[in-house]
């Protein structure tokens, strides 16, 4: 297995400080998408983040991430100072540490459920009892170990979720990042994926932060982040 990234302990974790984005587009075009954000999140919430299109939601969870470079300002998650990481560092802090979820799914198409949670610990280096009993035990854990070996166009849309939900779960991670994952699902579906992350923050003791427009979100999670323009206004 390939080294592990040396622990840190955390008392937050996500706290960013002063947090600017700001794109270039075309000839001295500013288009500032965060805006000196401040954010102090303990560890084992359900964190949402609300906001019209153009917020600022989607270019945080890319900052947080490491996907994306802050233009100033700090980034520090899991306890970790993301602009402290090179590229191959952030890669495998991310393959150990981050889980993702997606609007789409993102599952692979010719790929099995079980294969597709399955290829995550691959990536990650496990050894193969490790790979087998992690990814029953996350198949089993959203309620689809009955339905491992069905493909994607097998499922229903909530249970392709529920297959991404798993292979989000399949590192261990800290910290899941979700960006609309109930958007494309109907409101009964949304309503069994938004108790299933709560009741894995709870179970899991990881901490989730979530960008939805779904008002159903409000009866699930600990805190919302109300977005506007770049900041946090409540």
């Amino acid at each position: 297995m390939a080294d592990m990234l040396e622990s840190v302990d955390f008392d937050y974790a996500i706290h960013t400080e002063n947090l600017w984005r700001v794109y270039k587009i075309g000839n001295n075009i500013e288009v500032p998408a965060l805006r000196g954000l401040n954010l102090d999140i303990e560890p084992g919430h359900f964190i949402a983040l609300k906001g019209r299109s153009g917020s600022g939601k989607t270019t945080l969870l890319n900052c947080l991430s490491g996907l994306d470079q802050p233009t100033s300002g700090t980034a520090k998650v899991l306890g970790r100072d993301l602009a402290q990481m090179n590229d191959r560092e952030l890669t495998q802090w991310r393959r150990e540490q981050l889980g993702f979820v997606f609007q789409s799914f993102g599952l692979l198409p010719t790929l099995s459920a079980y294969e597709n949670v399955e290829l995550m610990l691959r990536i990650k280096g496990a050894g193969a009892r490790e790979r087998h009993q992690r990814a029953e035990y996350c198949l089993d854990i959203v309620g689809l170990r009955n339905r491992s070996n069905h493909r994607p166009y097998e499922l229903s849309g909530g249970q392709q979720q529920r297959v991404a939900i798993a292979r989000a779960l399949a590192n261990h991670p800290l910290l899941i990042l979700a960006d609309e994952p109930t958007g494309e699902l109907d409101s009964e579906t949304a309503r069994e994926i938004l108790g299933l992350f709560q009741r894995i923050v709870a179970e899991e003791h990881i901490t989730i932060m979530m960008a939805s427009h779904d008002p159903l979100v409000d009866d699930y999670v600990d805190m919302i982040l109300q977005l506007r323009d770049g900041q946090v206004v409540s």
